[in-house]
C-alpha cells in the first residue's frame, strides 16, 4: 500500500511526463543590504529528456541564477522546480547535496583537476560520495574516459595533458555517476577555437547517446551546436528557439587548421 508521500511523488512524476527538468513560475530574490534584487521573474520552462539546450544572456540577465537553481546549488524563493518528476524546491541542503551527486553532472570553465592525481583518479572522485564499491568505481571511470576519447590517457597527470584533454577529463568526471543531466557553465571559456569545437563534438556525441545537456555560454558560435537556445534578459526568458541548420562539430573540425598550422 502506498503512503501519501509516495502517491504525491507518483502524481508529480506523471504530471512531468518525459520532462527531465520542469520549472513552474519561479522567482528568486536576493537581499543586498537594504536592496532587494529580483533575479528571476516568473520563469517557466520544460526540458525534455535527451535535449541539448544552450542558455545565453548578458551579465545580470538571470542566467547564472537559473543555472545555480537547476544544479540544486540554490533554491527558488517561490515556484517549483521538478527534476525527473520530483519537486526539489523545498529540499534541505543535505538532500540537495545528495541529488547533485546522483542526478547532476557539472562541467565548469576551470577544469578543477587535482594536479598530483591521474586522469583516472580524478574521474573517480565523485564516486567517493556514492554507494558503490571500488571495483564499480574504477569500471565507471574507465568507461567515462573512453566515452570522451581518453582511453589512452588514463594514467596521465593534468600537467601532461593539453587544455582540451583536461576539459575532457572534467567531462568524464561529470559523467561517472551516470547523471540525468549534464550542466556545463562556460566549458569552452578557457579554450582556443579548435579545442572549443572538439569539446562541442564530445557534447554532441554524448547527446546523441541520450544524455540531456544544458550549456551556459556567451559565445553565439558555441550555442549553435545545441538543439535549442534560451536567451535571458531582466530575469525572464525572452527567446526560446530551436537551432535551425545546426552544425555538426565533427564536420566543422575538418575545416579548421590544426594547432600545428
Amino acid at each position: 500500500m502506498q503512503t501519501a508521500n509516495q502517491t504525491e511523488l507518483k502524481k508529480t512524476d506523471d504530471l512531468a511526463g518525459n520532462a527531465v527538468i520542469r520549472v513552474e513560475d519561479v522567482h528568486k530574490y536576493y537581499e543586498l543590504g537594504e536592496t532587494r534584487v529580483h533575479a528571476l521573474r516568473g520563469v517557466s520552462l520544460e526540458i525534455q529528456r535527451g535535449e541539448f539546450v544552450a542558455i545565453m544572456g548578458a551579465s545580470g540577465s538571470g542566467k547564472s541564477t537559473f543555472m545555480n537553481m537547476l544544479g540544486c546549488l540554490d533554491r527558488p524563493s517561490s515556484g517549483r522546480y521538478l527534476l525527473e518528476g520530483i519537486d526539489v524546491s523545498k529540499h534541505d541542503k543535505r538532500a540537495l547535496a545528495q541529488i547533485r551527486n546522483q542526478k547532476i553532472g557539472f562541467v565548469f570553465q576551470g577544469f578543477n583537476l587535482l594536479a598530483r592525481t591521474t586522469a583516472l583518479e580524478n574521474t573517480e572522485l565523485p564516486t567517493l560520495y556514492a554507494k558503490i564499491d571500488k571495483a564499480e568505481s574504477r569500471k565507471r571511470a574507465v568507461e567515462a574516459l573512453a566515452l570522451v576519447g581518453l582511453a589512452d590517457r588514463m594514467e596521465h597527470f593534468p600537467s601532461q595533458m593539453s587544455g582540451g584533454q583536461q576539459q575532457r577529463v572534467a567531462v568524464a568526471r561529470a559523467l561517472v555517476n551516470r547523471p540525468a543531466i549534464l550542466l556545463a557553465d562556460e566549458p569552452t571559456g578557457n579554450l582556443d577555437s579548435r579545442t572549443s569545437v572538439e569539446i562541442m563534438e564530445v557534447f554532441q556525441d554524448l547527446n546523441d547517446k541520450g544524455l540531456t545537456i544544458v550549456l551556459v555560454t556567451h559565445e553565439h558560435d558555441v550555442a549553435q551546436f545545441a538543439k535549442r537556445v534560451l536567451v535571458f534578459r531582466d530575469g525572464k526568458i525572452r527567446k526560446d528557439d530551436p537551432v535551425l541548420h545546426r552544425p555538426k562539430a565533427a564536420e566543422v573540425l575538418k575545416t579548421l587548421p590544426t594547432l600545428e598550422d
